[in-house]
């Protein structure tokens, strides 16, 4: 059965959770983010009240940490709608609250006020463990809709985001402040990858990210969408906690726009805007995103100051290169959405985006690795799965730098159209020599 179609957002919904993506940006203390967090959310599905509830997995219990005229109640996690939401991990959008056998009342006997209708959203967090719930209470002249529900559920993706940075960073602070934040900023950063490659049916698919130090600038994402699959690599400058929290914030917001519904071309203008005014003076992320449909096996991309993007052709055993085609992410706000280059995948062609890191390692003279190489070693394991690809040109690297410490962090994404069982693969064509 084909999945309902989330309601579409307007730009101007857009616009607004973009707005409060850059806000939640800033470092703040648990405390006021969870006030610009109430804030924001008011302002946006227009509620009378709203409030956060954080969950305590070592008691199982959800806590009101702020509410307008509430504060340090507890209640067990499966309670009340709060609790139906975390216990589900899905929204709960109640027109009548008073006729839900699930609702509480004694909090407004409490306080005196009147709760009307309700709608609560769970927060999540990269690693698919739950960090709260956001509820809203009383929607200004009416119930919550379903395209208040959308509207929420990206809020509530943005919130999560910044809640989880905001909790690591506070116990951080607690301890050896340097390299608890160091641990902390990967644990992040590695949270956001895929934890296991998406199986498509007709092709295979590999990702590998090694920092440099123990925190990186770079990112990669293999994911299935409604739109296709999505292949991402980002690098962003520098290296270290800063760097690594780019990335981040680039991957939720670009994952983001996507499950909106929003155009590959236009959520890239929509991300890059949005990190133009957020990253500091002279930082930026190179990034190549793009979007694979395995039925028609066309792959549409946008490469924001990432490449080469390399794609070797089975069929006559050589290698297309493709530039850039736009400026880095974040670099400055983009006029107009740039047109995505589009590509066909044959079978036995792979797709190669690779980071700086492989590209410009050097050995011990200064040489470089190169281009060169990495296609000489596309052609060489032609007939190799993408994992024995990527294990070889790891080994290749550091065979190549010998003692030379790695100097940047190296990041690979490979997507390869297999070949059909009943063909040959040897004897696809080999390039003249």
């Amino acid at each position: 059965m084909k999945p309902t179609a989330a309601p579409q957002l307007s730009r101007d919904d857009l616009e607004r959770i973009l707005a409060v993506t850059r806000a939640l940006a800033a470092p703040f203390e648990l405390a006021t983010l969870l006030k610009e967090v109430t804030g924001a959310a008011q302002r946006v599905l227009r509620a009378e009240r709203a409030s956060v509830w954080l969950y305590d997995a070592q008691s199982d219990e959800l806590f009101v940490h702020v509410a307008d005229d509430i504060r340090d109640i507890r209640i067990p996690a499966h309670v009340g709608l709060v609790g139906a939401c975390a216990r589900n991990r899905a929204p709960v959008n109640v027109p009548d609250c008073y006729a839900d056998p699930r609702f509480d009342p004694s909090t407004d006997r409490r306080s005196g006020f009147h709760t009307r209708c309700s709608l609560s959203l769970p927060l999540i967090d990269h690693r698919d463990a739950l960090v709260g719930v956001m509820q809203l209470i009383n929607r200004e002249g009416g119930v919550f809709g379903a395209q208040d529900e959308a509207l929420a559920q990206a809020l509530a993706a943005q919130c999560a985001v910044a809640l989880t940075r905001t909790r690591m960073t506070a116990a951080a602070i607690e301890g050896e402040r340097l390299k608890r934040e160091m641990e902390l900023a990967r644990e992040v950063q590695m949270s956001s990858l895929p934890a296991a490659m998406p199986q498509v049916a007709g092709y295979e698919l590999h990702g590998e990210f090694q920092p440099a130090e123990e925190t990186g600038g770079d990112t990669y994402d293999l994911a299935q969408t409604a739109q296709g699959v999505l292949v991402v690599l980002g690098d962003a400058t520098g290296h270290g906690i800063a760097p690594a929290l780019a990335v981040t914030q680039m991957h939720a917001m670009l994952r983001m726009a996507l499950q909106l519904g929003t155009g590959l071309e236009q959520a890239f203008r929509q991300v890059n805007d949005a990190l133009a005014h957020t990253l500091p003076e002279g930082r930026f992320v190179t990034a190549f995103v793009g979007l694979l449909d395995p039925q028609t096996h066309r792959l549409a991309f946008v490469s924001g100051g990432q490449a080469p993007i390399l794609v070797y052709r089975a069929a006559g055993g050589t290698t297309q290169t493709y530039g850039a085609s736009s400026f880095p992410m974040g670099a400055m706000p983009l006029p107009a959405a740039r047109p995505a280059t589009c590509i066909e995948l044959a079978p036995g062609d792979v797709l190669a985006v690779l980071s700086d890191g492989v590209f410009e390692a050097e050995d011990v003279a200064g040489a470089q690795f190169g281009r060169e190489r990495v296609e000489a070693l596309l052609h060489a394991e032609r007939l190799s799965p993408v994992t024995a690809l990527g294990a070889r040109l790891l080994e290749s690297l550091r065979a190549f730098c010998g003692d030379v410490a790695q100097g940047d962090d190296v990041t690979m994404v490979f997507v390869k159209r297999t070949v059909a069982p009943s063909a040959d693969p040897t004897a696809l064509p080999t390039p003249p020599r």
